[in-house]
């Protein structure tokens, strides 16, 4: 039997146009859409954004939403799927960082992967949570207030929502586990 467990549910992915790792935006894509669920893909311009393949160019996505176009009151959840150029681009971008924000300060699961937190740090919405990430953000997590651990997953339920993060695509079965239970939820 299929699993019908995000039917009706619509999840927002927050890329940048280019820079974000393929794996970690199609991995979940792919859970979600085979959960029933309707992934839309949010950026900060309309078009086209260019995924990679670590350094290397790879496919490219078209845009559904520029992300000052969207609310959050559309979506379930929020996936940050990180590579990084792309949340190094977010954070630097007002309204991508604003979404964030109003995403995090919610009770909807926001789910960040690799460097994905660094968007996360830019809109405030890490202090006093339990997260992972690349190792190399473990420094930058703790100045902003969050406990670092390296785990494959971990969801923290202490906020309003609860914040899923993962390492790297090694990670992304555990990612895309610990997402389905808690949108679906």
């Amino acid at each position: 039997m299929a699993d019908t467990s995000l039917q009706g549910k619509k999840i927002a992915f927050l890329v940048a146009p280019e820079g974000i790792e393929q794996a970690e935006l199609t991995g979940p894509w792919q859970a979600v859409q085979e959960a029933g669920g309707r992934p839309v893909l949010l950026s900060t311009q309309a078009g086209t954004v260019q995924a990679f393949d670590h350094l290397d160019k790879a496919d490219t996505f078209d845009v559904d939403v520029v992300v000052s176009d969207a609310s959050v009151s559309e979506y379930d959840a929020l996936v940050l799927p990180g590579g990084v150029a792309n949340p190094d681009a977010l954070r630097t971008d007002r309204e991508a960082v604003a979404f964030v924000g109003q995403f995090a300060a919610s009770t909807k699961p926001v789910a960040a992967i690799c460097h994905a937190p660094w968007t996360l740090i830019e809109a405030d919405a890490v202090r006093g949570r339990r997260m992972t990430s690349w190792p190399s953000l473990a420094t930058d997590l703790r100045n902003a207030g969050a406990e670092w651990v390296d785990e494959e997953v971990v969801v923290d339920v202490s906020g309003p929502g609860p914040l899923i993060t993962s390492r790297n695509p090694d990670d992304i079965p555990a990612f895309n586990a610990a997402l389905l239970e808690h949108v679906g939820a």
